[in-house]
């Protein structure tokens, strides 16, 4: 056994399973319920970490959630997580951790030796120093970012999962220590559907430490188990271990993050099992338990490994069987910590304790202390600890009994371990995340929540500043009882009772002096992890930072992973005495979430890859795999890119499929458009209203194109529409905005046209679309269609058909967005692959051609056709992009939209319009979203005419294409405009932006 460990009766480790692990690569030993802190501490392990800013040794300070130094990167690859803390990191059978800062090693760190220069980088060397000049900005931040953060983020997928459970409670209690274990208790036989979450791995809170602890006259362990056997008893009772409240929004939403497989062997976790859950818990009413937590005192070189807390110390000899040193010097102003001295002088370590009291603790405290062999210094303080990369002792200083001075040395003493107790700070962070405030209370020395709590809150014990067990727990009671009367429930049951000591007052005591002025002798830490010292407090209030909020981020003092929780109120006390004003007056700074580090993964949930963005695949998606597709997402959608042949490039691909399409056929998978429903007797009603073009006169049987408005007469998206009947149509619209048209439609008939009897549906999944396309195409669908007429006067173009293709009912829409003869057919889905299949093998004789997105742009940029979104910006309106064809501004009603076309902006000639333009020279495809000048000079300030939107080289017509907004484009007709991109600038021609048959004859045929 490790000279470190002791055996202790209130010890929760199990010395019979022994657990063997690795700390930065060094093979250690511990146990069945150690933490990897209380397991490193018991192998003699003292340095770390290094510090944020000055890489200053550091080592573990704190027993839990409150510990700012120990972050360790777990595991590797996959399983890797950064940023845990040792003190929260239950150990296991072959745990694998290391260090997360230190280069080029822990003990050899040169981040460390400048930090030897300490004094030259004060709050706000940063930015004072890296300002100029500009040039070096990119080196500056090389440098910084290699210099700052923690661990290192996880670059392989994680192999495991985790999800998410939604609540609804009566009572969520928040802590299971005495005081929330009684208040769970009382909810739970009052018959309240309560739910209990506790961070640690077993209830009990600081009666887990607490070896002398007494409730209801027997061992306080003793009474937790019983309560917690009760609890168990309740079915509408459920206590939730390992799972942290970390943020409390408004109507009582708490969300808390519960670790279901962290402290398990990787190989044994379950795989059907999440390794966290986060639960979202909504609470009729809240009692916050969330206890306090012991800060340290404000000394020189107290950042030295081997300096804790006095709890820390308490909590690893008596629940851990570890003591922290063997030789151990405990400063302290009250009388809580004796009980730490007294506990590890029982367990063979000789403990010096220094009071800052001239007259120490109470008399019978002094008593055993003085029985277990402690030994008193009254009235002194630590002025400075030695030793580099762990503590080896301390010098102390004589302090005036009346007021914080020093009036003359103290001893300096030897020691492996050095304690301080600076008080208790209650837990009071999820009370303040939704705008909820504590107060100071003097006599406690910390803020604490105001005992009535809020609306809905209950707040109990410690986090009001009840430091006696005995006070704690009566507190709690009385509250929880107000509670349950609200509930119209009657609290029947008796208050616990445990006997509170008497004290002597504490003593005011935030920053040890040394007798020096601040800042000229040792640093005295603050904030542990971002080394803010008491003199850059000082600093930053003589700097003229007044609010403590300035103060905070001016000098980054309660920044990182332990939100303060250690550094905070040392930190208020020191800025008020800069200030010379009360601490009340200062207040406190912003709580925010998360109390504690949440991951990635829990905050996700099941919201990945797939569940968080789907993969969206028509019913041919196997055809186009076999057909070698390459594939791009459009909304969700996996979409045929191109289908390559042996080894074409992109653009080789896309040449022959535009040219099997113009001079031949094609086919195209248009199943991802999206498609609505809509029915009702004012279904034409509503297309007058929410379409820019008329639809009253629209038969069953055609089709029409439309564009659909903003408000500020701008186009935000465009499809065809066929008519049914006279109350049904069926609408088609861009791929990407499908969701984004039927909220649309759905905002405007709820909100605006609710008179109107129409209603939608979304179809996009239950039709499967095959566009056949070409001169040929009329030949193709011959082969498998007997029953619908296809001659060009019988079946126009914008007409639609009920009939059969290859014996299965279908839907087809003579629509062209390539400007070719062209015709759709819609099948149920189910089908869609067997008459892609059926298509492909009528097309055989014609050298059929699949193609995808590529080809499709550029046919239909040939034929002047936009696409929503990158011809457009939200900022077109349909007379800019030449389409005043599709407005009715003559209809007898209003369209949305119609009145801002009229506004004296939207009708300025100078808008940027959409023209085409050809390149001087034919080979060069211009850059989409090239600037457009009016002139060769570059100079500034340029005259920017506009851009290109759309750019290709068309085989078609053996040349480069591209469509452009042109400021006054429509009448510029024959200019000539200059397109900068890449540093060359490109003469270019503007022309009409429809390319290929503008006399409409291919479709049309």
């Amino acid at each position: 056994m490790s000279a470190y460990r002791v055996s202790r009766a209130s010890q929760r480790i199990n010395e019979k399973a022994p657990l063997t692990f690795r700390f930065d690569g060094k093979k250690y030993k511990g146990f069945a319920g150690d933490t990897l802190a209380s397991a490193l501490i018991a192998n003699g392990v003292k340095l770390i970490g290094r510090s944020f800013k000055y890489g200053r040794p550091r080592g573990i300070v704190g027993h839990g959630a409150e510990e700012p130094n120990a972050l360790i990167q777990l595991e590797t690859g996959g399983h890797t997580v950064p940023d845990l803390k040792a003190t929260q990191v239950e150990l296991y059978e072959g745990l694998s951790a290391t260090t997360t800062t230190g280069f080029p090693s822990l003990n050899f760190d040169l981040k460390g030796l400048a930090g030897q220069f300490s004094r030259f980088m004060p709050p706000g060397f940063y930015y004072k120093t890296f300002m100029g000049p500009a040039k070096a900005w990119p080196f500056y931040e090389e440098i910084i970012r290699k210099a700052a953060g923690y661990g290192r983020a996880p670059v392989d997928p994680d192999p495991e999962f985790y999800d998410h459970l939604h609540h609804h409670v009566d009572v969520l209690v928040v802590g299971g220590g005495a005081c929330g274990l009684w208040a769970a208790t009382l909810a739970g036989r009052a018959g309240l559907k309560t739910l209990l979450v506790d961070e640690q791995s077993e209830v009990g809170g600081w009666m887990l430490s607490d070896a002398r602890a007494v409730i209801d006259g027997k061992p306080a362990m003793k009474w937790v188990s019983e309560r917690l056997a009760e609890l168990k008893s309740l079915s509408n009772v459920t206590v939730l271990t390992r799972t942290t409240a970390f943020a409390h929004h408004e109507q009582n939403l708490v969300q808390a993050v519960e670790l279901v497989q962290d402290h398990l062997p990787i190989a044994q976790r379950v795989a059907t099992t999440p390794r966290q859950r986060l639960h979202k818990i909504r609470a009729h009413h809240v009692v916050l338990a969330s206890g306090a937590i012991e800060r340290p005192l404000v000394y020189g070189n107290n950042d030295r490994p081997g300096v804790l807390t006095a709890a820390a110390g308490q909590t690893y000899l008596n629940r851990y069987g570890v003591a922290v040193g063997r030789k151990v010097l405990l400063l302290t102003h009250n009388d809580a910590s004796y009980d730490t001295a007294l506990d590890l002088a029982e367990a063979g370590s000789r403990v010096t304790l220094i009071d800052t009291r001239q007259r120490g603790a109470a008399a019978w405290r002094l008593d055993a202390a003085k029985k277990a062999g402690v030994e008193l210094l009254l009235g002194y303080g630590i002025a400075e600890v030695q030793g580099g990369k762990a503590a080896s002792g301390a010098k102390l200083v004589k302090l005036d009994p009346s007021c914080l001075t020093v009036t003359g040395k103290g001893p300096t003493l030897s020691a492996d371990a050095i304690l301080s107790s600076g008080g208790l700070t209650s837990t009071v962070h999820l009370f303040c995340h939704n705008n909820g405030r504590p107060y100071w209370n003097e006599e406690r020395l910390s803020f604490v929540t105001p005992d009535e709590g809020r609306q809905g809150i209950s707040v109990a014990g410690a986090v009001t500043g009840r430091w006696g067990l005995g006070e704690a727990l009566a507190q709690t009671h009385a509250s929880v009882s107000a509670m349950l009367i609200g509930f119209g429930r009657n609290p029947s049951s008796t208050c616990p009772v445990s006997e509170d000591q008497d004290i002597q007052p504490t003593r005011r005591v935030f920053r040890v002096p040394d007798g020096k002025p601040e800042g000229h002798g040792a640093k005295a830490l603050v904030d542990f992890q971002n080394d803010v010292a008491a003199a850059d407090i000082h600093l930053a209030v003589r700097e003229n930072y007044r609010s403590i909020e300035h103060v905070k981020r001016y000098t980054a003092l309660g920044f990182g992973t332990d939100q303060g929780k250690l550094s905070n109120v040392n930190g208020f006390a020191i800025a008020a005495e800069a200030l010379g004003m009360p601490i009340s007056q200062v207040g406190t700074t912003t709580y925010r979430p998360a109390y504690t580090p949440v991951t990635f993964g829990a905050l996700a949930g099941s919201h990945v890859g797939d569940t968080f963005d789907p993969r969206r695949y028509t019913a041919m998606q196997s055809s186009h795999v076999s057909r070698g597709a390459l594939f791009e997402t459009v909304g969700q959608w996996m979409r045929p890119w191109y289908f390559p042949k042996g080894n074409e490039t992109m653009h080789q691909a896309v040449d022959r499929e535009c040219l099997a399409t113009r001079n031949s056929v094609g086919v195209m998978d248009a199943s991802t458009l999206g498609k609505i429903d809509i029915k009702g007797p004012d279904a034409r009603e509503f297309l007058n209203r929410i379409y820019s073009n008329a639809w009253s006169k629209l038969d069953p049987g055609k089709c029409r194109y439309g564009l659909m408005l903003d408000e500020n007469g701008m186009v935000m998206d465009d499809g065809v529409t066929a008519c049914v009947a006279d109350d049904h149509f069926y609408m088609t619209t861009t791929t990407g905005g499908a969701a984004r048209v039927l909220n649309w439609l759905e905002r405007w008939h709820q909100t605006e046209w609710p008179e109107l009897k129409v209603r939608f549906t979304s179809v996009t999944d239950h039709w499967s679309t095959t566009a056949v396309v070409g001169p040929k195409s009329r030949a193709v669908l011959k082969k498998l269609c007997g029953d619908i007429d296809l001659s060009a006067d019988a079946f126009k173009f914008m007409d639609w058909r009920d009939g059969t293709i290859a014996g299965v009912p279908a839907r087809v829409c003579r629509i062209s967005f390539s400007g070719e003869l062209a015709y759709e057919i819609n099948v149920d889905a189910c089908y869609g692959h067997y008459i892609w299949e059926q298509v492909m093998e009528a097309g055989k004789e014609f050298d059929i051609t699949p193609y995808g997105t590529e080809t499709m742009h550029v046919l239909r940029a040939e034929k002047g056709f936009i696409i929503v979104g990158q011809d457009s910006d939200g900022s077109m309106s349909p007379i800019d992009l030449n389409m005043a064809w599709a407005v009715g501004m003559k209809k007898p009603f209003s369209f949305l939209g119609k009145r801002s076309l009229s506004r004296s902006d939207t009708t300025r000639s100078d808008r940027k319009q959409l023209v085409g333009l050809y390149t001087e020279d034919p080979k060069v495809v211009l850059a989409e979203g090239a600037q457009i000048l009016s002139s060769r000079n570059t100079q500034a300030p340029a005259d920017m005419q506009g851009h290109v939107t759309s750019s290709y080289h068309s085989a078609f017509l053996g040349r480069s294409i591209a469509m452009a907004v042109v400021k006054g484009g429509l009448k510029r007709e024959g200019d000539t405009v200059y397109v900068w991109a890449h540093g060359k600038m490109h003469p270019a021609k503007v022309v009409s932006s429809v390319f290929v048959d503008q006399e409409g004859v291919r479709q049309h045929g």
